[in-house]
């Protein structure tokens, strides 16, 4: 039996009560639904959008989103929590891959790949004035130790050098969508992951370098090797 996430644990506060099994089912559609909206509403809006716009776009009446979420700030958490929950799931359903170092490294190209693609929606969140830190504390452990689950297989398969953990994985791949936010010229995020996969890999199994890196390195010729003699 899968364990209960954050994500779980805040439905089920929606959902107590005497509710028969359809009514449950139905606020477990609508409460999706109002998350899907926000997370897209959001990211294209800001955080200073009316949650009105919100109900509409979920197809529900505002009373069920004041339902579901009393303050914008519980939907604010409510969105965040879950990102960071199916970041964490993804993590664990690649645990049991025939090869764990591939699986690892496939999983820290999806969380750039996702991180970069809805920065959009994080920045929104992060601005939105919410104790993110209290709100997601839970979250973070929960995915932090998902990653090193997936970290452990990886080494012991000797895909991953031995003097990495979890947190400076997390870290690493962090710094990579910060840079993102900030380009300079062909460092694209698929660029700067590539060489940090690199770094995690133990020496003997390091990859080659990634395209346009040896290209913009000067040439140099053979020295003979009677001409590198003293005199």
């Amino acid at each position: 039996m899968r364990a209960k996430s954050t994500t779980d644990a805040a439905l089920g506060e929606d959902l107590c009560g005497d509710a028969s099994r359809p009514q449950r089912a139905d606020a477990q559609r609508n409460r999706a639904r109002l998350l899907a909206a926000a997370e897209a509403v959001f990211a294209a809006e800001g955080i200073s959008v009316p949650v009105d716009l919100i109900a509409e776009k979920a197809g529900v009446g505002v009373g069920t989103l004041y339902r579901h979420f009393p303050t914008k700030e519980k939907l604010f958490e409510a969105v965040l929590l879950g990102r960071i929950d199916d970041v964490a799931q993804d993590a664990l359903s690649r645990i049991n891959a025939d090869d764990p170092g591939t699986a690892f490294f496939a999983f820290l190209a999806h969380l750039v790949e996702e991180s970069t693609s809805k920065r959009d929606l994080i920045q929104a969140l992060l601005g939105a004035g919410v104790e993110i830190e209290l709100a997601v504390a839970d979250s973070k452990r929960h995915l932090e130790d998902a990653v090193s689950q997936l970290l452990e297989v990886a080494q012991r398969s000797r895909a991953v050098r031995d003097d990495v953990s979890s947190a400076v994985v997390l870290s690493l791949v962090g710094a990579t969508c910060i840079a993102a936010d900030h380009p300079h010229g062909a460092a694209t995020p698929e660029a700067v992951l590539a060489i940090i996969c690199d770094g995690l890999r133990p020496p003997a199994t390091v990859t080659s370098e990634p395209p346009g890196i040896a290209a913009s390195r000067p040439a140099t010729t053979a020295e003979d090797p009677a001409e590198a003699r003293p005199v």
